[in-house]
């Protein structure tokens, strides 16, 4: 059997566990149902009308002209004040005029009927703040949890067969790269199938809750970008979560020994939640491989990225994760077969095996 067709055996029995495995059923439904709560309870919560009952007709025309206002025309006054009390309505408007409600000052109503002066808006097409807080913070959860996730799966696999000493009858069976390659191919297409999945929830999603076509003009690039640099990201550090279970010998050690590559994960999540409102602290983020995947799509959707930044920050991840690849590899043939206790990043890297 060839190093290829051992990877794709490996790859293949990868899959059908992982697809019968309670976390990553869990996992898909849980991020799917964030999707939806992302793009759908904004609009929902947004949609906020004012219902207000008014008899006199001129009154009824203006206050129709807003876009956040129900306006029910009655007969008259009596007909308006009852609907109030009724709480059919949460304010009406009745001769003098006059607005009334029953505890609260309904604000949108009193605004349409004064006179306002004009406004002249300098930024009119900046992002809305809820907006550029929330889509940065989806993007960073679902990267971070969905990396760190299916990355821990790798490493506990590696250690679990390092434990039961099964490693040692498959090594005999297959090239160690094969195995490397086989688990590092299965659980990146299953973790791209499922950010890819949850892509297309959410624009769907926001299709359906009736986001504004501009918000999608930005979303759909934004979340676009955001799964390729998802894949490159990815596999950039699937190799190390391979080679930091290979370091440990037992389930109990893999929290430590795989610290380094948590803080990859994890550093790169806080960093683009409490610095996304810095623009210079975006931009040094978006070229940096570990906080690339969240960083550069988020300028993307607040368009302070050039058309070509995206491109060359690929490029850059690209080259950093040949390199990670082959550093996970060395340290995986260098510790698979050390059973005797946890093995040390020195260690694995200077005794590699050959396979």
């Amino acid at each position: 059997m060839t190093t290829y067709d051992a990877a794709k055996v490996v790859a293949a029995r990868e899959i059908r566990v992982r697809l019968r495995d309670k976390t990553f059923i869990f996992s898909t439904v849980f991020f799917l149902l964030f999707a939806i709560a992302v793009t759908v309870l904004p609009v929902l919560f947004s949609d906020s009308s004012d219902k207000v009952a008014v008899a006199d007709q001129a009154i009824a025309a203006r206050l129709q002209q807003q876009p956040d206002l129900e306006v029910r025309v009655v007969a008259d006054d009596a007909a308006a004040e009852q609907l109030v009390r009724d709480g059919e309505v949460e304010a009406a408007v009745v001769a003098g005029p006059e607005v009334i409600a029953m505890q609260d000052r309904p604000g949108e109503v009193v605004n349409a009927l004064s006179t306002q002066p004009p406004v002249r808006l300098l930024d009119p097409d900046a992002v809305d703040p809820f907006l550029a807080y929330i889509v940065p913070f989806a993007l960073a959860f679902v990267f971070f949890f969905t990396s760190f996730l299916f990355g821990l799966q790798i490493a506990q696999s590696v250690t679990e067969e390092k434990q039961t000493r099964i490693v040692e009858i498959l090594v005999a069976s297959v090239p160690t790269r094969a195995l490397l390659a086989g688990k590092v191919a299965a659980l990146t297409l299953l973790a791209f199938g499922q950010v890819a999945l949850i892509a297309i929830v959410t624009l769907i999603g926001a299709r359906l809750a009736g986001l504004d076509s501009g918000v999608l003009t930005l979303l759909q690039p934004t979340i676009g970008w955001f799964v390729a640099f998802f894949l490159v990201g990815f596999v950039m550090l699937a190799a190390l979560w391979a080679g930091v279970g290979a370091l440990a010998s037992r389930p109990e050690d893999l929290n430590g020994v795989s610290q380094p590559v948590q803080m990859a994960v994890m550093l790169p999540f806080f960093a683009v939640i409490f610095l996304g409102e810095n623009e210079s602290a975006m931009r040094i983020l978006s070229y940096i491989p570990f906080s690339a995947p969240i960083a550069m799509p988020t300028r993307i959707f607040n368009g302070d990225a050039a058309g070509w930044e995206p491109f060359l920050t690929l490029v850059i991840m690209a080259v950093t994760g040949a390199g990670l690849l082959a550093a996970g590899a060395r340290v995986y043939e260098g510790s698979l077969l050390r059973t005797n206790g946890k093995t040390s990043w020195a260690t694995a890297w200077r005794s590699r095996t050959t396979g």
